[in-house]
C-alpha cells in the first residue's frame, strides 16, 4: 500500500503541483484499477469531501497527460483509468458485466508492435483487448 507521500512524490516527479484532489484521484485509481469516472468521483468525495465532477475530470486529464494514469475505453463501455502505465499489457473484458482485468503480453515481448504494414507510422504502442465472459458470468449461465 502506498502512502500519500508516495503519490505526492509521483506528482512532483512529473512537475504537477500537489493538490488534495490530485492525490485523492491518484490513490483512488491505484487502489481501484479500471475504475470509471463516476466511481472515482464517489471515492474521491468519500476521501476528501466536496469536489466537483469537473475538477475530477480535469485531474484525470492532467494525470493521463502526465503519464501517471492510462485511460482505456473498450468498445461499448465508459472510459476506465489505471495506474499501470508504460508496460506492454492488455485487457480482457467481460461481454456481459463489463469487468476488466489486466493481461500481460503472452510472449514477454511486444510482438503486436510489428504490424504487417505500418503505413509510415512510428508505432510505439498497440492495444489488444480480449473479449469473453468472466468467471462469475460463466457460472451464472
Amino acid at each position: 500500500m502506498l502512502a500519500p507521500s508516495d503519490f505526492e512524490h509521483m506528482l512532483r516527479t512529473v512537475d504537477l503541483r500537489v493538490t488534495a484532489p490530485r492525490v485523492a484521484v491518484l490513490s483512488t485509481v491505484h487502489a481501484n484499477p479500471h475504475s470509471d469516472t463516476d466511481s472515482i468521483i464517489g471515492r474521491v468525495r468519500d476521501s476528501i469531501g466536496a469536489v466537483s465532477h469537473q475538477a475530477v475530470y480535469d485531474v484525470l486529464k492532467a494525470l493521463t497527460d502526465a503519464g501517471l494514469l492510462r485511460r482505456i475505453q473498450p468498445r461499448g463501455l465508459v472510459a476506465r483509468y489505471e495506474t499501470r502505465v508504460a508496460d506492454n499489457h492488455h485487457h480482457v473484458v467481460c461481454r456481459q458485466c463489463g469487468a476488466v482485468e489486466d493481461v500481460d503480453c503472452a510472449t514477454g515481448v511486444a510482438p503486436c508492435l510489428a504490424p504487417s504494414e505500418s503505413h509510415g507510422f512510428a508505432i510505439d504502442e498497440a492495444e489488444v483487448i480480449y473479449w469473453g465472459l468472466c468467471p462469475q458470468c460463466v457460472s451464472s449461465q
